[in-house]
Parts: structure tokens; C-alpha cells; sequence
């Protein structure tokens, strides 16, 4: 039997799809030695100073924390040397410069939330959905030069749903996820690793940055692919769309929650069929049945509390 390596982690990690992992690594005794996240950022109406969901949950359990603004600092190398570290773990993190990457004896392995190499970028959960894939998962691998391109340690699938928004596909995801670092973690105590180099593919599907403009709705397009954009951006960063009632300026409104309803009619796309408890909005091959929207300047509420106090005319339409 051979003998463990005794490992030296630093994980680095931001959101709370992070803390997962984190907590899943302490959960197992290993030792981590140190925890980089990202500077505190200013946050809310009075713009106080927030800690990374990372960071509070280092500091909760007592773990050596950097935040480093700039990666390639002298000042932020020597500290990260100086941890002695022979193993880094990156969870939504950001892209590490290779002086960073290269220092631990036993490598330096990334979490992504998607079966690589589909889906290489920042919003693999989100893509997935709005794609309308039927399975996605996670994959482990050595980080290198490029964005997600590096040797495959393991992965992990899983069923999307037909009705999955990326808010449960994500919870899903950070808790298969956490488990598979720790199953990735032994392989490398044990000196027991296999990598994959990721396959040259020609169909390969991009997990762009989301913005402002690719998570507009497009009402024109089919049924399908408006329910799969809608679920796939709920509830974060949210689809939306523009509100024109009446003569007056259309407005912003983002939309959550919905169900898809197929069935034919003669409206014009985009067209609002508002009722006592429904809004429903006609697209090509049916509706999408609005359950949870949000007006500008308020908070996100349930269609039916909306309807009763707020006037849709007949003309109504989402833009």
C-alpha cells in the first residue's frame, strides 16, 4: 500500500457555489493552509464594503485569507510562497498567471461547472439551460495556459429538466461539484491520477459572459427557446424585456418564473393576454404563462399580486 502524500491546500474561490468546496474539503480534514478570494467590494444602497461569500466563511472557520488585487504582485507571491503549499484548488475564481499556477508541487486543479470541453467560459450553468441541453455536469482538471482547456481528471453528469432554471441546476451542481473535488483530492493524496486531454471537437458551445444584451428576450424566436433563455437566467441575472401599455415609455421589466403553454392562436408575438390571475404572452407555437415578474424599481412579485393593482391594456405587448 503506498504511503499518503500529506497534502498543503490552498483553494482559491469568490461565490457561494465556492463555499460548497470549501466547506466539503474542511468537512474531510484536509488542511488547508490558505484561502484567496476576491477584494471586498462596495455592495447595497449605502455601499459598505462586503466580504466574498468566500471569505466569510474562511473567516467563520479561522483560515489563513489573501485577497490580493493584482495576482502578479511581488508582495502577494512571496505571501502565497510562504504558505508552502503543495496542492491549489480553484473554484470561481478568476484566470491565475502561470507563476501562480506552476508553484504547487502537486499541480494546481480547477472545478468547472460543465462537461468539458463543452462549455468552456464564464456561464457554463447558464448556457446549458438556454441551449436546452438534457445533461450537463462537472469536470475537474490541471489548469493551463488557456480558459478551461487543460488535462481532464475526472467528471461527473447529470439530467437537466425540462423545467430546470439555472438557480436549481446550479445548487445541484456546487454540491455534485464539491464531492467530486474531494474524490479528485484522494486521487492526488494517493498518487493515483489519470488525466484525458480534453478532445479536439468541432461542435464546441461557448459559456459566454452574460450582459445586458444576451439576456434580452426575443419574442420573435420559438416558443422553445424563449422558455429555455427565461428558465435559464432565473433567477440570476434574470431575462428581461421591454413592457409597452399604452402610450406611455416602455418599461424595463425582468421576468422569473414561467410555464410554457403549446397551443395555436393568431396573436402577434409578444402580444400581453392579461386576466383576473393570468399573463400570458403570445410567442410562435403558443404562450409563456408569466408567473413572477419584476417592475422597474420594485421587487420581484407574484403575477397575481401584480394584476391586482396594476392595469394592462389592450394593447399591451412585451418588446
Amino acid at each position: 500500500m503506498t504511503n499518503k502524500r500529506d497534502l498543503r491546500i490552498v483553494f482559491m474561490g469568490t461565490p457561494d457555489f465556492a463555499v460548497a468546496t470549501l466547506k466539503t474539503l474542511i468537512d474531510h480534514n484536509y488542511k488547508v493552509v490558505g484561502v484567496i478570494t476576491a477584494p471586498d467590494k462596495p455592495a447595497g444602497r449605502g455601499q459598505k464594503l462586503r466580504a466574498s461569500a468566500v471569505k466569510q466563511f474562511a473567516l467563520d472557520n479561522d483560515l489563513n485569507i489573501l485577497q490580493p488585487t493584482n495576482l502578479k504582485a511581488e508582495s502577494f507571491l512571496s505571501e502565497l510562497k510562504a504558505l508552502n503549499a503543495n496542492l491549489q484548488i480553484i473554484v470561481a475564481f478568476r484566470m491565475l498567471p502561470k507563476v501562480v499556477w506552476q508553484m504547487p508541487a502537486f499541480g494546481t486543479f480547477n472545478l468547472h461547472a460543465s462537461l468539458l470541453p463543452q462549455y468552456r467560459g464564464a456561464a457554463p450553468i447558464h448556457w446549458a439551460i438556454i441551449n436546452g441541453e438534457t445533461k450537463t455536469g462537472v469536470t475537474t482538471f490541471f489548469i493551463d495556459e488557456k480558459i478551461d482547456t487543460g488535462a481532464i481528471i475526472q467528471h461527473q453528469e447529470t439530467e437537466i429538466g425540462t423545467n430546470t432554471t439555472v438557480g436549481e441546476l446550479h445548487d445541484e451542481l456546487m454540491a455534485i461539484g464539491s464531492e467530486l473535488v474531494v474524490k479528485t483530492v484522494a486521487q492526488i493524496e494517493n498518487d493515483a491520477v489519470a488525466t484525458v486531454i480534453q478532445p479536439q471537437t468541432e461542435d464546441l458551445k461557448t459559456a459566454y459572459k452574460l450582459n445586458r444584451d444576451n439576456c434580452k428576450i426575443d419574442w420573435s424566436l420559438p416558443i422553445d427557446t424563449v422558455f429555455n433563455k427565461i428558465r435559464g437566467l432565473n433567477p440570476f441575472p434574470a431575462a428581461w424585456c421591454y413592457l409597452e401599455n399604452d402610450d406611455k415609455k416602455p418599461l424595463s421589466v425582468k421576468i422569473y418564473g414561467v410555464e410554457k403553454l403549446e397551443e395555436k392562436h393568431d396573436y402577434e408575438v409578444g402580444k400581453l393576454i392579461a386576466s383576473k390571475n393570468e399573463l400570458k404572452v403570445a410567442c410562435k407555437g403558443g404562450y409563456i404563462n408569466i408567473l413572477e415578474i419584476q417592475l422597474p424599481g420594485k421587487r420581484k412579485m407574484e403575477v397575481k399580486s401584480l394584476l391586482n393593482g396594476f392595469n394592462f391594456s389592450e394593447s399591451a405587448k412585451l418588446l
